[in-house]
């Protein structure tokens, strides 16, 4: 079954890179450059979000966003990865309690992995 990826980063070159490692990986995947609210995320419904940690031009982070997909009970359960160069990422991720973190630069075969057994 073919399943649905949220990514959420604001970089458009990360976002390309993604589009070319995520192109002929079987799933359907949606690239957003700015914040989503939990609302308009339930309504995409994803399976798995990568989620940037800084998101420019948005009123709020990657930390805010996962906080409150964990605290709502529609959306703790979604897996959510976050993305980010951070020097204390472990600790935001498990601040906003992220299933997983990658840091920044990561290696795209770790991702894709990663990604697939959240998904299997």
């Amino acid at each position: 079954m073919r399943k649905k990826i949220l990514i959420i980063e604001d970089d458009p070159d990360i976002l390309e890179l993604l589009r070319i490692v995520f192109r002929e990986s079987g799933h359907e995947v949606i690239f957003s450059p700015t914040e989503l609210d939990t609302g308009h995320i339930q309504i995409l419904h994803p399976d798995l979000i990568l989620l940037d940690v800084r998101l420019k031009g948005s009123a709020r982070s990657g930390f805010d966003i996962c906080a409150d997909l964990k605290a709502n009970p529609k959306t703790k359960m979604l897996p959510v990865i976050l993305c980010s160069g951070e020097h204390n990422l472990p600790e935001i991720a498990r601040r906003c309690r992220a299933d997983m973190y990658l840091i920044k630069p990561y290696n795209t075969v770790s991702l894709l992995s990663n990604v697939n057994k959240f998904l299997s």
